[in-house]
């Protein structure tokens, strides 16, 4: 079986990994977070969302944290703007990529963002007609593409469904999103086979939650198919405020080992990452979720301990 010689990981950590803290994250740790995913060799960094305060209080500093960061010239920052509104006040801390998202489920997306998938591709439109014009980068993120907390099962007519209405209003880049974490590789494969229906496998990115074990073996079954892109997030941070139970987006520490595993570059050095995750858990005040910065700290400190005697 043939898999990419390279993979690019979009380190989400910082918005979608963040954004559903209930204890307020001061915007110097998020800064500093960003740092150290630099260090470590990230490229591609999610930084924030241009969303109301009242609905996502955690990204109410995203002006502060976009104008903290010591860009490099390297590196692609995205911010998630969900509308013109968002759009207008996003474009003045001059992001490399904005990011739309819409839900392959109904139910999902009154829940989400209330109003219908029709709806909320009416309010997409404008804010990507405007980032093109200005040259900026425009990624689509289609979440719940294999389940719903409402519907249970998502068909992938219904996911092949929004991904012709992104690409009609010009989305340039599409990510197929296990939301809620339940996605198997067979029902995810499906997923990015409708998908691929209207958007060039380049243009495509895997997006996998963990909420059953199953992100890195979906994460699997996309590179079988030659998906080289995917959304990861540095010590599993994140989860879903409408999904009962669910956890974080795929570890990037657990994707970068397998990946590395297999002989695929990312450019990433895991050692930094497992820092920039160990930083981000003590910050919150728990352990990280990442198995492989688990395993990888466990062998620090026993190292240290035989150094001592």
């Amino acid at each position: 079986m043939s898999y990419p010689s390279r993979v690019k990981l979009v380190e989400v950590g910082p918005r979608d990994g963040l954004q559903n803290e209930k204890q307020p994250v001061p915007a110097a740790v998020k800064i500093e977070l960003i740092h150290r995913l630099q260090a470590a060799g990230s490229k591609e960094i999610e930084v924030t969302s241009f969303v109301s305060p009242k609905w996502v209080p955690q990204m109410a500093d995203n002006a502060e944290v976009m104008a903290g960061i010591e860009r490099r010239a390297d590196v692609r920052y995205s911010v998630l703007t969900p509308n013109m509104k968002g759009y207008e006040a996003a474009v003045l801390t001059q992001p490399d990529e904005i990011v739309v998202f819409g839900a392959a489920s109904e139910a999902f997306s009154q829940k989400n963002i209330n109003c219908s998938i029709a709806e909320s591709i009416e309010r997409f439109a404008p804010v990507v007609e405007a980032a093109r014009a200005a040259g900026i980068y425009v990624r689509g993120a289609m979440s719940c593409t294999v389940g719903c907390p409402y519907e249970g099962d998502v068909a992938p007519s219904q996911v092949g469904y929004l991904a012709k209405l992104m690409k009609d209003i010009g989305v340039q880049h599409i990510g197929v999103a296990d939301t809620i974490g339940v996605g198997t590789p067979i029902k995810v494969r499906k997923a990015l086979e409708a998908t691929l229906q209207h958007f060039d496998i380049n243009d495509v990115s895997g997006h996998f939650h963990d909420t059953y074990g199953q992100a890195v073996a979906n994460t699997l079954a996309a590179l079988a198919m030659g998906v080289w892109q995917f959304d990861t997030s540095v010590a599993g941070l994140g989860g879903c405020p409408y999904a009962k139970g669910a956890t974080g987006n795929v570890a990037t520490e657990d994707v970068v080992y397998m990946l590395h595993g297999m002989g695929i570059e990312t450019g990433l050095d895991l050692d930094k990452l497992v820092d920039a995750g160990a930083f981000i858990s003590q910050a919150l005040g728990r352990p990280t979720q990442s198995r492989v910065a688990k395993a990888l700290l466990a062998k620090r400190d026993s190292a240290g301990v035989c150094e001592a005697v």
